[in-house]
């Protein structure tokens, strides 16, 4: 539980450095915990989401809400980054911390696996990984081990036979020049629950499992697996995967809860989407599903929007009520978007995604940005934490984004940070 005794103290910290005071004519804060690399946003022009004041407090005592952030593996192993994530933690509705384990180049951030260790696969990026969560746990923050699963460029090089194939027996790469284990070859899933079952022993809560799919993008067509592929089959591989995992994750002396990322149009889609991910079948047998709803990766005319990256609130609304028709409301968490991927998001943007949750009666959600950067300005405080407002009525037109609804107002981000890699 955390220390009720530190909201006053956060009260008064947020006043003085001004979190939460921003407005649409002002620059949006950020917390960076991690130096970009690389610019995501190829437009300037400030967001112009505006929520209502028309809203109801829902509020369930009883239940306890996650609400978290993406952590890379570089930045929880960063003691002064663990300082701002623990800020974040103990200010604000955050309660949740999704750390990457094991990441789709292959590298694997956990120690005292053999078959790791056998083929180079650990990378020493978080020190005192196991402190390091029982210090979390203590704060009553939750943790959730990352596992990258089938897209991996370490072990598909050192197993050849583990691997995708082309038709003449090489290794088959994606549009990246990434290679991906095969879904169908049961060693691929074994090693990946090797790597799960320790993150256990050492103390995370919840395993989640990203890119529990087959490929979508390179030359798809030359895939080669183990056995003869077929949208049917790889449905059934991947569920298989998620058997295994329930029957190793949740054992007597374990008990983890399991959740999986799956793709943001999964909510809706009546197929396979081409990578085997039909989300009633494997929701069967996982505790929680985190559809990935960036309004950035929807293309035109998606649910009928122009533009989805412009409409943040309708994309994630529609997205969710679709899951809702298939999925119980209890199982669902969806990932939200807090990067800029072709049009500049901010504090508005991230809340009105936040409210569409809201208006679809799910209090949970995760934040993502690769680089581990998100908008102070978007969280609400502590005491927020397990309650939550919905707009009267729920619909996806209480809330607009159009330019032509709003006036433009340009913004400028200021801040610095300091990079943990070259």
């Amino acid at each position: 539980m955390k220390k009720q005794k530190l909201i006053f103290f956060t009260s008064l910290v947020f006043i003085i450095i001004g979190i939460g005071c921003a407005n649409s004519a002002t620059n949006s804060r950020m917390i960076i915990l991690e130096s970009p690399q690389e610019d995501l946003s190829s437009t300037d022009i400030a967001a112009t989401t505006v929520l209502t004041d028309d809203i109801k407090t829902e509020k369930k005592a009883k239940e306890k809400y996650v609400r978290g952030i993406h952590l890379s593996a570089w930045v929880s192993g960063s003691e002064k980054y663990r300082n701002v994530a623990a800020a974040l933690f103990n200010n604000t509705e955050l309660n949740t911390a999704v750390i990457d384990i094991k990441e789709y180049e292959g590298e694997v951030y956990i120690d005292g696996i053999k078959i790791v260790n056998l083929n180079d696969a650990y990378v020493k990026a978080i020190p005192n990984l196991e402190k390091y969560i029982a210090d979390l746990k203590e704060k009553g923050v939750y943790t959730i081990a990352r596992i990258v699963v089938f897209r991996d460029n370490t072990m598909t090089r050192k197993n050849p036979e583990l691997a995708v194939k082309n038709p003449d027996g090489t290794i088959w790469v994606d549009r990246k020049g990434v290679a991906w284990l095969d879904p169908y070859n049961k060693n691929s899933w074994d090693y990946n629950l090797q790597i799960a079952q320790r993150a256990v022993n050492i103390g995370f809560e919840e395993i989640q499992f990203d890119y529990i799919r087959f490929p979508s993008d390179g030359n798809t067509k030359n895939c080669c697996y183990s056995k003869p592929h077929s949208t049917v089959e790889a449905s059934k591989a991947l569920v298989g995967f998620l058997k295994e995992a329930n029957k190793r994750l949740k054992a007597k002396d374990k008990d983890a809860k399991i959740s999986i990322d799956v793709f943001g149009l999964t909510t809706t889609a009546s197929d396979d989407m081409g990578i085997g991910q039909k989300i009633v079948e494997m929701t069967q047998w996982v505790d929680y599903v985190s559809p990935m709803v960036y309004p950035s990766h929807y293309e035109k005319w998606n649910y009928g929007i122009v533009e989805p990256n412009k409409e943040p609130y309708k994309i994630v609304y529609y997205a969710l009520e679709g899951a809702l028709k298939r999925i119980p409301n209890e199982k669902l968490r969806p990932w939200l978007q807090d990067f800029s991927l072709g049009y500049k998001y901010g504090k508005n943007e991230v809340r009105a995604q936040v409210q569409a949750c809201y208006d679809n009666k799910v209090g949970s959600w995760l934040l993502w940005n690769p680089r581990c950067i998100y908008t102070k300005d978007a969280l609400k405080g502590q005491e927020d934490e397990n309650t939550y407002q919905q707009s009267d009525p729920p619909t996806p037109e209480m809330l607009k984004t159009e330019k032509s609804k709003q006036p433009i107002e340009e913004k400028t981000e200021q801040s610095t940070a300091t990079g943990l890699r070259p």
